[in-house]
């Protein structure tokens, strides 16, 4: 019965989930019911395990998710536009996709929220495409590469919250396994941009051009509340607050659009391999702290200063581009709290579904799956992260119930930390991008597409690419070990 239970209880998230009910609702009542089919005691169950780990995420989360959503929404009134432009001018509509999928993938390795990036990406992919005849169901898959694929998961020192969650488990930086982040960024992005071109060139021989002009879906999905709810499942930014705040008039010079996004990438770079491992931060031990270790939170520290430098770095040289900074800095903080507690909730979600007897038997059968440990991490990954449609949510619920025994057992077959961060990272970045994904329903709601029209090729280059280099990067770890 008790594994009866977790099935009903992950079925009625998902069902209802996908209809726009608040996660916060029922996240706890599809836990709640699971332990009641597993005859455990509720009340505990809800306030103690569920709120005990929505509660632990949010004590080494939160930060990044406020600092985060508060650089997006600064960057985005200030002018992150400007380098939208700068890209529309150096690369022209004959190399439109490129110019999206390049222009998406800087501001997100520089740290701009992803909702910020599709409300100033998907006008430029409209203005490009036009001009270009490209048909505009190409653009949501043109986005994704940008910004949902290789920045997100695989690009060593990404600021992206997926690429911090591991660091706790596994004492990692942000930059762990950079070679094969490397490699497996140019298998994502290559793989991408080919089948774009293919999809392109295709269209072309057929006579399609761009299709019917656009509506105002942008302004019409950040007031859907439908959306809202989804999205909040998939990122760190609410999209609600996307037109609260106000937009400069002006735009910088492109040196300053950029520079804030310099200081994001050298920063975290700093902090992780060279200030940090330098200090003495022995008194973690002390009770007072934790008790906790310098490896357990030094790569949340390295992203949490990369990004307050980054902000502080804006509002210095950008300071007379905010008509309300107030109101700017208010919009960006209230972006990060709804996504905060909504992943939070999934969390606590994970937490009651794993101390369940019954996920005994999962635990076990995971634990199993031939092909080692890297192989079993990226299936657990893949699983929940495909069932909760949230690659930091099912990230999480898998760290939490597996990360003991993947360090054990990485232990007993001599495999770095390091190799397992970026396995986990890059699985949870693949089926999580099915089609009741947070992001991929926003995205298709402001580019004013459907399922039907634009879904397939945001499989190809989001989940076909990821899946290749998720498994070159299994075997070359195997085989040679972190890189």
């Amino acid at each position: 019965m008790g594994l009866i239970g977790i099935l009903l209880g992950l079925a009625l998230l998902i069902w209802l989930a996908l209809r726009g009910w608040s996660m916060l609702l029922l996240a706890p009542a599809a836990a709640l019911l699971a332990a009641a089919f597993a005859l455990e005691p509720l009340l505990a169950n809800w306030t103690q395990t569920f709120m005990g780990s929505a509660a632990a995420f949010l004590a080494q989360f939160f930060p990044l998710f406020l600092l985060g959503a508060l650089f997006g929404k600064l960057m985005d009134d200030s002018g992150v536009s400007a380098i939208a432009d700068f890209m529309t001018e150096r690369l022209g509509e004959r190399r439109a996709v490129l110019a999206v999928v390049l222009a998406g993938a800087l501001v997100t390795y520089g740290g701009v929220s992803l909702f910020v990036a599709f409300f100033v990406l998907v006008p430029m992919a409209q203005a490009l495409f036009r001009a270009a005849s490209i048909p505009r169901r190409l653009m949501p898959a043109a986005i994704t590469l940008g910004t949902s694929t290789f920045t997100m998961s695989a690009l060593p020192g990404t600021p992206a919250i997926q690429n911090a969650i591991p660091m706790p488990f596994f004492g990692t930086t942000p930059f762990a396994a950079p070679g094969l982040g490397i490699v497996a960024s140019a298998i994502m992005l290559g793989f991408g941009l080919w089948w774009l071109g293919r999809a392109e060139r295709a269209a072309r021989r057929a006579g399609e051009g761009y299709g019917a002009l656009d509506g105002t879906a942008v302004d019409a999905a950040a007031d859907d509340p439908v959306v809202r709810e989804l999205a909040t499942t998939a990122r760190e930014f609410d999209p609600a607050e996307i037109h609260r705040g106000q937009h400069g008039d002006a735009k910088p010079p492109i040196a300053r659009a950029f520079l804030p996004l310099a200081v994001v990438v050298s920063v975290n770079l700093l902090m992780s391999l060279v200030l940090l491992p330098r200090l003495d931060f022995s008194f973690l031990a002390e009770e007072r702290w934790g008790p906790t270790s310098l490896s357990a939170i030094a790569g949340v520290w390295a992203v949490v200063v990369a990004l307050a430098s980054a902000i502080a770095t804006l509002i210095a040289v950008n300071y007379r581009y905010f008509p309300a900074l107030r109101a700017s800095m208010d919009a960006g903080a209230n972006a990060s709290v709804l996504p905060a507690v909504t992943i939070a909730s999934l969390v606590g979600f994970g937490a009651v579904v794993a101390a369940l007897p019954a996920f005994a038997a999962v635990r076990d059968w995971v634990l199993s799956i031939e092909g080692g440990p890297l192989v079993s991490l990226a299936v657990a990954t893949n699983v929940l992260a495909a069932l909760t449609g949230s690659a930091s949510g099912g990230l999480t619920i898998a760290l939490d119930a597996l990360g003991n025994a993947y360090m054990e057992l990485a232990a007993g077959k001599d495999i770095d930390p390091a190799l397992m961060h970026r396995v986990a990272v890059i699985g949870s970045g693949t089926l999580d991008s099915l089609p009741h994904n947070g992001a991929v329903v926003t995205l298709l709601a402001l580019c004013g597409l459907t399922h039907r029209e634009s879904y397939f090729d945001i499989v190809m280059v989001a989940i076909v690419g990821a899946i290749i280099a998720l498994v070159a990067v299994v075997a070359l770890g195997s085989a040679f070990g972190s890189l």
